[in-house]
């Protein structure tokens, strides 16, 4: 297990949105609840822009954030980290996990990979799948020899990077662990199960990182002790930890809070068409009563 953020002082926290929509109650509570437990630990709260979507990532949406934050009376220290202005550090992250055999590249589409898929379970091969449900990507690329791999890149075929997952669990091998922390201050040590994840992807086909890549480096980077975060997220962790060890980073504890659902059960998000903080705004909510109904 990497070393803990025991040495931060004060502790560092940070809420990390991403600008491909508005904010909306599920992300006031996290914000909100960042806020809470850094002050109660007598800690900074940062402000993070995970922009490394170049697709969705728009910068009138980046402006909305910061202003719906500040309309809930939050504010936070300048500069405010965006992960757009540091591609280079994730590349040559990711370079040093390709040099020592534990990333390659995957040609694989989409379509490439869901073909592949039907014909094992049409033979009869059982299909295991991530904690998201979806089926482990079945190597194919990990086999591809040398050349023709080296062939394809050289000829601008688009590709993603994989964790060699075998391979990564040879290099960090035992037990995995995780520190968790809940708001009152008390914390435990859970085992981590990366290898659940299978050969994910840490590089997209558009950006040489992706969001797991880019989000234990930058908790390093930005000394982040504590990470509170939605429990949609507690899968990831394990694969977080994972990456932590590889890299040689220091690891944070972790609280994964409640999700703000919808009225239909359902998980608040941006791609459902979820009422933003802007929405209720302009119905003429106040900021007081998004916190009293969230609790705060």
């Amino acid at each position: 297990m990497p070393a803990p953020h025991d040495a931060v002082s004060p502790p560092h926290l940070r809420f990390a949105p991403s600008p491909n929509g508005r904010l909306h109650l599920g992300h006031a509570y996290s914000a909100l609840l960042n806020d809470q437990i850094a002050k109660r630990l007598g800690g900074r709260c940062l402000l993070r822009i995970e922009d490394i979507d170049p697709g969705r990532s728009r910068p009138e949406l980046i402006s909305a954030i910061e202003d719906d934050l500040a309309w809930l009376g939050l504010s936070y220290e300048r500069p405010v980290r965006r992960q757009s202005e540091h591609l280079n550090l994730y590349r040559a992250a990711l370079d040093g996990l390709i040099a020592r055999d534990l990333a390659y590249p995957c040609f694989c589409s989409r379509g490439v990979i869901q073909a592949r898929v039907a014909q094992m379970q049409a033979e009869g091969t059982e299909i295991d799948r991530d904690p998201d449900g979806t089926p482990l990507y079945p190597g194919t690329c990990r086999a591809l020899p040398a050349e023709e791999s080296a062939a394809l890149r050289s000829q601008g075929a688009p590709h993603t990077w994989r964790l060699d997952m075998a391979r990564a669990l040879e290099v960090a091998p035992g037990r995995h662990r995780v520190r968790c922390f809940e708001p009152d201050g008390s914390e435990a040590v859970v085992s981590a199960d990366p290898s659940r994840w299978g050969d994910a992807v840490i590089a997209r086909r558009d950006v040489p990182t992706s969001y797991h890549l880019s989000v234990v480096l930058d908790d390093d980077i930005q000394g982040i002790s504590h990470v509170v975060r939605g429990s949609d997220l507690l899968a990831a962790t394990d694969l977080h930890a994972l990456l932590q060890r590889l890299l040689g980073l220091r690891s944070p504890a972790y609280h994964h809070h409640r999700l703000i659902m919808a009225e239909d059960g359902e998980k608040l998000a941006k791609s459902r068409g979820s009422e933003t903080l802007g929405d209720l705004r302009a119905r003429g909510v106040t900021a007081e009563e998004v916190r009293r109904k969230l609790g705060f």
